[in-house]
């Protein structure tokens, strides 16, 4: 598996990449109604923007994407970082993916500049992120009116 830069060209595979994850693993947190509303904030041409913005990732197994995930400054700040469009295939969760994605993204440059990062965590990935060492910003455990946690790490 390798895990790279986002690519112009991956904007598509990304955006579909979403799509199903969205649909097929956190429906079991969120309605369809809220799911399908993220999905058309996430079309391609958003995708790419993201990228402008942010220091994006792809994991790639096989010629396909199979995983991406993203990091940026936390609302322009020098000292720290948020992650962002974190998403594994679901036929692929639970193989080391999202490690892999998640170590491109620590070992990054806005994460190491850090001193905290922050991720506005789903509900579907917070189990993941606290097996990264993220923990509940503030001990808030219940989602935000946005339907998220607030999860950060502390450098």
């Amino acid at each position: 598996m390798l895990v790279r830069r986002f690519a112009p060209g991956d904007a598509r595979e990304v955006s579909d990449l979403i799509a199903r994850t969205l649909r097929e693993t956190n429906i079991r947190d969120y309605s369809a109604e809220y799911l399908e509303n993220d999905i058309r904030r996430l079309q391609p041409e958003d995708i790419e923007k993201r990228a402008s913005r942010q220091h994006f990732y792809v994991a790639e197994e096989g010629g396909r994407i199979v995983g991406c995930g993203a990091i940026g400054p936390y609302w322009d700040k020098e000292d720290e970082s948020s992650l962002f469009t974190i998403f594994v295939l679901p036929e692929m969760q639970g193989k080391g993916v999202g490690r892999r994605i998640i170590g491109a993204l620590e070992a990054d440059e806005y994460f190491l500049r850090a001193r905290r990062v922050e991720i506005p965590a789903s509900i579907t990935g917070a189990p993941f992120y606290e097996k990264m060492g993220y923990t509940y910003k503030g001990g808030v455990t219940t989602p935000d009116a946005e339907g998220l946690l607030r999860m950060e790490k502390h450098r």
